[in-house]
């Protein structure tokens, strides 16, 4: 089993920035991928961005340019920074772990964008 505790979501202007963390515990296989998707009300959940232990990243062009993601692996922690936020970015974002042929979801953390 692994767990995901997702933190650093809110409210904020349109143009703010906010930096959301999923900490990772539990069964960590080293070879690991983790990722942010989103779901906004109405619509399917989406990817946002996603970074292997190997170090691949991968941005849905809806966010390039705006969004960094990083990982700490010696904290099995990832980040993502989002800046230049627009208020089409409003949802729960949620964080996922894949590793071992298993997935994990965190609990989701709202983000809101006010215009």
């Amino acid at each position: 089993q692994v767990q995901l505790v997702e933190s650093g979501g809110g409210l904020v202007q349109a143009g703010g920035s906010l930096r959301l963390s999923c900490a990772a515990s539990g069964s960590i296989f080293r070879t690991n991928t983790m990722g942010w998707y989103r779901q906004a009300p109405g619509k399917q959940r989406e990817l946002v961005a996603s970074i292997s232990s190997g170090g691949t990243i991968y941005y849905a062009d809806s966010v390039k340019g705006r969004f960094t993601i990083s990982r700490d692996n010696a904290k099995n922690t990832v980040y993502v920074q989002m800046n230049s936020l627009k208020p089409e970015d409003s949802a729960v974002y949620y964080c996922k772990y894949s590793g071992n042929w298993r997935n994990y979801w965190g609990q989701g953390t709202q983000v809101t964008v006010s215009s």
